[in-house]
Formats: structure tokens, C-alpha cells, sequence
């Protein structure tokens, strides 16, 4: 079996994971790595670039002529809509969704003036309605390179996914985010194990590594985001949560650009349904004025 990925540290390390776990239940697999158009163009943010799929097609391609047998992605990078002939085999159990700030403090503590990096538009537009006093940066590039940059004093703080940190043993290096504040992205610290719909034997194969809750919190964040008509570069946030002994629910939010303006709404999450749970708060965030504010 050939498993497909981008050769940054971190798409290595779940390429990786996938395959030692499919070793333990004896599918041998090699891996591919496949350089995408999101890893060759650093210098400009991905909402600048046109099209979709910037992390995931060249990878995609590779999987429909039959040159990998799996990819592997990051969820919150896979578009809602999977070209022709492929589907996800199997979502392992999901790490930690939330964001993280490098930097060792909170938002609330930064002073004014302070260098937030990151490049994605869900963050920056969350930041500016939390921190409109603060200077965001724009800042692409692997994990360890991002971290590095708050270390040698280029930025006060960034903002990563603490799953990305703690995968790559860096965990330490961020704080956690309540997120209710900042909302992660869909599909947000999970992995998303993509194959040919047609091929049986590897669906079989993934069978081990698939974990239904994680799943039914994922598929209902990217319901919502199809509803909503947003690209994963969209500044669109979803988080399930699942409180011990209580019902899970679905938040969703719309923040605009600027920050000026931030929806966020909210539904119970029905295991049996997770695409209504996401298209009844896509329908609240709507009701609210969502698309006139991904539409700036």
C-alpha cells in the first residue's frame, strides 16, 4: 500500500502514524511524499490565491491514476466536496481541536501593539474582533519554523492548532485558547484518511484506524461549512462540544474580515444526524446576516 502526503514535519508525522498503525495490524505500506501548490507558493496568504484545494490536489491526482493507494490529510485542509471517484476511507480518533497561542500568555495579556502571527483569514478576522488594538502578521510556513519566529523575538505570538504542536512535541510551547473565543476550524485536529470510493480492499484495511465519534463531530463542523458555501480559506469556525454527562453541541461562527462584525450560533448535535446539526446552525448563522459577511 502507498500512502500519499506533503513532506512538511507535521504531514510526515500523520502519514506516518497511519502507517504504524496499519502495520500493527499487518497492511504494509510505504510512503509517497507529494509536493502541492500550498507548500511552492509561501509568499502570499492562500485567501489570495485562486482556486481551492491548495494542500490536498496534487495529492488527490496521484490517488485517481492510481500512483498512491491512501492519502492522508489534514481534515481541516480537504474541501467539502471530494472530486469524482474518491472518498474518505477512515477519520482515527481526533487530537485536541482547539487553537493555541505561542507565546506562553493569552490574547487578553498581549499589550497593544503586539505582533500576532498567522495567515489564515478565520483567525485574523477573529483576533481583530477580540484585539483590534493588535498588529497581525502574516505568517505561513511548517510549525517548528512558526514557533521559532515568536522565540527570536520577529513576532510577540502566533496562533497554531495545539494539535500540530503537540504532534510534533511541541505542545509546551503553546497555551490553549478557550474556544469560545477563538474557534478552531472544521475538521480542526483530525485526519481524514482518503481513498478510491471503488476500492474495497483498502476501505477494508482502514477499517481499524476509523473512530465513529470523531467522525460524527467532523461531519457535522463540515456540514456546516458546505451549508455556508465557504472554502476551507473561508473565515468560518465550527466546534463540537462534548461535555461529560452532557448533550453535544454544535457552535458555529461568521466573523467578518475586519473583525467589526463576529455571528456565532449554536445546535444540539445529534450522533444519528451530524449533517442536520451543521445545516440548522448554517440556517442561524444565514438568518443573521453570514452571507453578506462572507460575501466582503
Amino acid at each position: 500500500m502507498k500512502i500519499g502526503t506533503r513532506g512538511s514535519q507535521l504531514a510526515r508525522w500523520q502519514a506516518d502514524w497511519v502507517r504504524d498503525r496499519l502495520a500493527t495490524h499487518g497492511a504494509r505500506a510505504e510512503i509517497v511524499v507529494i509536493r502541492t501548490r500550498g507548500d511552492a507558493e509561501v509568499d502570499r496568504p492562500l485567501h489570495e490565491l485562486e482556486g481551492k484545494g491548495f494542500f490536498t490536489k496534487e495529492i488527490e491526482d496521484a490517488l485517481l491514476d492510481g500512483r498512491i493507494d491512501v492519502a492522508v490529510h489534514s481534515l481541516k485542509d480537504l474541501p467539502t466536496t471530494l472530486p469524482k471517484g474518491l472518498a474518505v476511507g477512515a477519520i482515527p480518533t481526533r487530537h485536541d481541536p482547539r487553537e493555541a497561542l505561542v507565546n506562553g500568555r493569552s490574547l487578553a495579556d498581549l499589550p497593544a501593539g503586539a505582533r500576532v502571527g498567522t495567515s489564515s483569514l478565520r483567525r485574523i478576522a477573529q483576533v481583530r474582533f477580540l484585539r483590534p488594538d493588535l498588529e497581525v502578521v502574516p505568517l505561513r510556513g511548517n510549525v517548528p519554523t512558526r514557533v521559532r519566529k515568536v522565540e527570536s523575538r520577529e513576532l510577540d505570538a502566533a496562533l497554531l492548532a495545539i494539535a500540530g504542536l503537540e504532534r510534533l512535541g511541541l505542545g509546551d510551547k503553546g497555551s490553549v485558547i478557550d474556544p469560545l473565543d477563538v474557534m478552531p476550524a472544521p475538521g480542526q485536529g483530525a485526519l481524514g484518511v482518503e481513498i478510491r470510493a471503488d476500492d474495497k480492499a483498502t476501505r477494508k484495511a482502514l477499517r481499524s484506524l476509523h473512530d465513529d465519534a470523531s467522525a460524527v463531530a467532523v461531519t457535522a463542523e463540515r456540514a456546516l461549512l458546505a451549508a455556508l458555501g465557504g472554502g476551507c480559506q473561508a473565515p468560518v469556525a465550527a466546534w463540537v462540544s462534548r461535555e461529560q454527562g452532557a448533550e453535544s453541541r454544535l457552535y458555529g461562527r461568521v466573523t467578518d474580515r475586519d473583525g467589526a462584525v463576529q455571528l456565532t450560533a449554536s445546535a444540539e448535535l445529534d450522533p444519528g444526524k451530524p449533517e442536520a446539526a451543521g445545516e440548522a446552525v448554517a440556517r442561524l448563522l444565514e438568518s443573521e446576516g453570514a452571507a453578506s459577511l462572507l460575501a466582503r
